[in-house]
This record gives structure tokens, C-alpha cells and sequence, in this order.
């Protein structure tokens, strides 16, 4: 399980590689009752984004152990990523009767804010944070407090929960990606950048080298921006050679900054093994890049379906209904997404603007 952490904080797949050597040999001394070694087995599964084989190891762990609230999770993480929401909301409770502890609660937070009620999850991932009992749990409660108050469209609270954390943690990369997303929706370039490069300094996470690449290009830095989106092209190709499903920030850049046809390919594949609503998005989005928008809006409205309060969602489907000439729903989707967020893409947020103010002169 820490080789499993490790994994997820620096991005190195080769210590997956380890910690499945590890899990192995667990289960190959004890074959059966090894409910931990399941578990974990699961959160690997996971971590590499194979959603299906992470439902199967979690299932094996939940009828070993039906008392562990740490199986639970994984499970209802696995159910989350593959569709099964309603299934999920009662695995993330049966886990907080279990042990309602910082983990159930940020779970128990996320179900809420997969449909839109912004207080209840910020209430119950408060709630997290006055469980937590470690520093990595303070630190991600923390990181998704400042994301909370980011998609509320307050990035100075995001910035005070982000320091809060970063004063206990000062190598956290959640929470400095989280500030660094905050001080470019307040306009703050410098800062932004320097917590982004000190983040990818650390662990050269996709969405880290996109946010930074895409905040230079809208600071008029192409030689900047594309030295980011060269290090996300080599990741790609090593995650290509690999056979390993693509992540939605991957498709996101193809889409926008590489070949649409091929975002299309990357989501169409994605989105077989984990029918999320963040990939259903990305599909839309890559179709739409492809000129294929009436696919596209079919599945823009299905990563809309659960109620989620996203900018982007909005500001994706917006643009769709916009290329289909839906001049009404673009309109509405667009001052929504600006409603949650003025500023919630470098790029794209000025790009809301301008539809909108296209859409007016032609009404």
C-alpha cells in the first residue's frame, strides 16, 4: 500500500510494478482471508485506471472482510469510476457506519459533490479535516476544501485552506497545484506559476504540466507553454507503449493541443473501461474538436446528468450547443459556467466570454 501512495504522489509506474510484486507475494503466502491484500490490490487496479479489475479485487475483499471500512472505500471508488453511482452513495455509507473516520467523510463529501450540493460537501469534508489524524489526511482535506471553494468561485478561500495546509505540509503537490489554480483565477500570474513548477518539481503529474502549459500560453509564453506540453507528448507515448488506458487530462490536451481525431480514439477507449462522467465530458469535447458535434452533445449531457457544479462541464457543452447553432441552451450553459466560476480556465473562460458576447450581437 505505501508503494501504492508512492505511485500516485511522484507519477513513476514502476513503483506499481513493485507494489504488485508485493501484493503477489502476500496472496501467494495467504491465499485466502487476505482481505488487505485484496484491498490494496484493488487501490493498484485503480491507480493504473483499470476500474473493472479494481471492482473485481474490491468485491473478493468486501465478502472476505464485510467489517472493513478501508475495503469499502475501494470499492465505492471502483463503483464511482464505472457508472455505478447509485451503488456507490450506499458503499460510501455502509463505510461511514463502519468507521466514520477523515476517510469516510472525504468519500461521504464526494458523493455530494458529484451532484451539486456544494454544502453538504463542504460540510462533511470539514468534517474530515476535524477527523483527520495524520498529516496526509489533514493535507487532502485541506487540497479539496480549497477545490470546494475554487468551484464556488472564492479562490481567496481557496488560498487560505491551501496555505493552512501548505504550513503543516510545504511539499504537498495537491495543495499546491490548489493555490496555484487560485492565484490564476485572481489573476496572480507569478505566484501561480512558481507553486505549479514547485508541484511539478516534485511529481510531474499530468494535470499539473497541463494547468502550467496552458497558463503560459495565456500569458502570451508559447516557448514556456510547450515545454510543458512536450514532457505531457513523452508521457503519452510511454503511456501508449504501455497499453494503459488514457486519463482525461491526456485526452483534454490532445484534443486542444495535439489531434483531435486521436482525442476522439483515446476518450473512445477510455470511457469503454470507465464510463465517468469526467470522460464522458472529454469525449464530448474531443468530438467536438473532430467536428462531430451532435455525438458530442450526447455525451456532454450525460457528464451533466448527475447535477455536477462544473464550469467546464458547462463551458464544454455550451460550445457544443453553440457549433449546432442551439444559440438558447449555449447561452445558458455559458453564463453558467461563467455563474460558477469566472475564471475558471485561462483559456477557455476568456473564450466564454467572447461566444457569449457573439451570441448577443447575433440576437
Amino acid at each position: 500500500m505505501a508503494y501504492v501512495q508512492q505511485a500516485r504522489a511522484t507519477a513513476d509506474p514502476a513503483t506499481y510494478d513493485r507494489a504488485e510484486n508485493a501484493l503477489r507475494r502476500s496472496l501467494k503466502l495467504q491465499p485466502s482471508g487476505n482481505d488487505q491484500a485484496e484491498t490494496a490490490m484493488g487501490a493498484l487496479a485503480a491507480g493504473r485506471h483499470d476500474f473493472e479489475e479494481a471492482l473485481d479485487w474490491a468485491r473478493k475483499a468486501t465478502t472476505t472482510n464485510p467489517y472493513s471500512p478501508t475495503a469499502h472505500g475501494v470499492l465505492a471508488d471502483a463503483l464511482t469510476q464505472t457508472g455505478r453511482y447509485e451503488e456507490s452513495y450506499r458503499t460510501v455509507q455502509r463505510m461511514v457506519d463502519l468507521r466514520p473516520d477523515s476517510a469516510s467523510y472525504a468519500r461521504a463529501s464526494y458523493t455530494w459533490e458529484l451532484r451539486g450540493d456544494q454544502r453538504r460537501a463542504r460540510e462533511l469534508m470539514t468534517r474530515s479535516l476535524r477527523a483527520a489524524a495524520t498529516t496526509d489526511e489533514r493535507s487532502f482535506a485541506r487540497a479539496h476544501l480549497a477545490l470546494l471553494a475554487l468551484e464556488d468561485g472564492d479562490p481567496r478561500a481557496a488560498i487560505e485552506q491551501a496555505n493552512a495546509g501548505l504550513r503543516e505540509a510545504p511539499r504537498d503537490t495537491a495543495l499546491l497545484e490548489a493555490r496555484a489554480r487560485a492565484h490564476t483565477a485572481l489573476g496572480n500570474a507569478e505566484p501561480a506559476v512558481s507553486d505549479y513548477t514547485s508541484a511539478i518539481s516534485i511529481a510531474p503529474l499530468p494535470h499539473y504540466l497541463l494547468g502550467l502549459g496552458e497558463l503560459q500560453q495565456s500569458l502570451g509564453r508559447p516557448e514556456q507553454a510547450e515545454a510543458q506540453y512536450a514532457i505531457l507528448r513523452a508521457q503519452e507515448r510511454i503511456r501508449a507503449a504501455s497499453g494503459g488506458p488514457a486519463d482525461v487530462d491526456a485526452v483534454l490536451f490532445e484534443a486542444d493541443h495535439g489531434d483531435a481525431r486521436k482525442a476522439v480514439t483515446m476518450a473512445g477507449t477510455a470511457l469503454a473501461g470507465r464510463p465517468f462522467i469526467a470522460v464522458h465530458d472529454a469525449y464530448a469535447w474531443a468530438l467536438h474538436r473532430a467536428g462531430r458535434d451532435t455525438e458530442a452533445l450526447e455525451h456532454a449531457d450525460r457528464a451533466l446528468s448527475l447535477g455536477t457544479r462544473s464550469a467546464l462541464f458547462h463551458y464544454h457543452r455550451g460550445m457544443i450547443h453553440l457549433s449546432l447553432g442551439h444559440l438558447g441552451q449555449a447561452r445558458d450553459d455559458l453564463r453558467r459556467a461563467l455563474s460558477i466560476d469566472a475564471r475558471f480556465h485561462p483559456l477557455h473562460a476568456p473564450e466564454a466570454r467572447n461566444a457569449l458576447n457573439r451570441i448577443d450581437d447575433t440576437a
